[in-house]
């Protein structure tokens, strides 16, 4: 059976991290450094590092606060936010990062997928999918640069892309349930889930340890995200692990 994983998010902007509702209202949640060692010791399985406003302010991912975090770690590492060439990957794992997160740069050169698939292995490169529902699609849009820009295309379709240019996992956001700590969108994981042949790691809307329960089990997500739930220390990794083990959820 495979092994369930659970990997707290830090958003990160001008060296800080930060958390907001549905990608706005953001407020401070704390120093990166400290809260990754934090989760390293009540056993996180990863850690997503996201400059979130890099690609918006066109300008690269923070190299030395990325060396700052790998030193405090023994676990994987995915970092995104303004990386759009294969240099820019190189210069993330140089820094101590296991994986590279594509969003904004996949979607304006999806050759970039498999460039950095083909030079680095399909295991470092995540693709991070922003979805929000669209009555007029009849189905999930993909968002660009921090979820500031719709894009033409629909989620389920550019995973399967993705995935066929080499990205070897989907991150996938609920833009809709992001913040909202009312749960994770079941139906988009599950989609995507039965879409993919990868890991799907579901994003948005932690809220308790039931929201893991359920998209593990309905949503059949592979891992599950979150950020304000962990940041804020309304529960800890270490009690949402310990709640599936009761309920019969395989993680470590």
């Amino acid at each position: 059976m495979i092994t369930k994983r659970i990997i707290p998010c830090l958003d990160v902007k001008e060296g800080r991290v930060v958390k907001g509702i549905q990608f706005v209202q953001l407020r401070d949640a704390g120093d990166p450094v400290e809260l990754a060692k934090t989760y390293d010791e009540q056993g996180a399985d990863e850690l997503v590092f996201l400059d979130i406003s890099a690609s918006h302010e066109g300008r690269k991912t923070m190299v030395e606060v990325v060396q700052d975090v790998a030193s405090q770690l023994a676990i994987p590492f995915t970092v995104g936010g303004g990386i759009n060439s294969l240099e820019d990957m190189k210069r993330i794992l140089r820094a101590g990062a296991d994986k590279v997160s594509l969003n904004t740069a996949a979607v304006l050169n999806p050759e970039l997928i498999t460039a950095g698939a083909d030079y680095f292995g399909t295991q470092c490169i995540v693709l991070a999918i922003d979805a929000k529902w669209d009555e007029e699609l009849g189905s999930w849009r993909v968002y660009t640069h921090g979820g500031r820009k719709p894009t033409d295309r629909e989620v389920i379709d550019w995973a399967k892309e993705a995935v066929a240019r080499g990205a070897g996992e989907i991150l996938l956001t609920s833009m809709d349930s992001d913040g909202e700590k009312r749960g994770f969108d079941i139906k988009l994981t599950k989609a995507v889930s039965q879409a993919v042949t990868v890991p799907v790691i579901a994003s948005g809307g932690a809220g308790q340890a039931d929201d893991f329960l359920e998209v593990f089990v309905e949503g059949e997500a592979d891992a599950a995200l979150a950020a304000s739930i962990f940041h804020y220390k309304e529960t800890s990794v270490s009690e949402v692990k310990g709640f599936l083990k009761d309920r019969g959820v395989n993680v470590r």
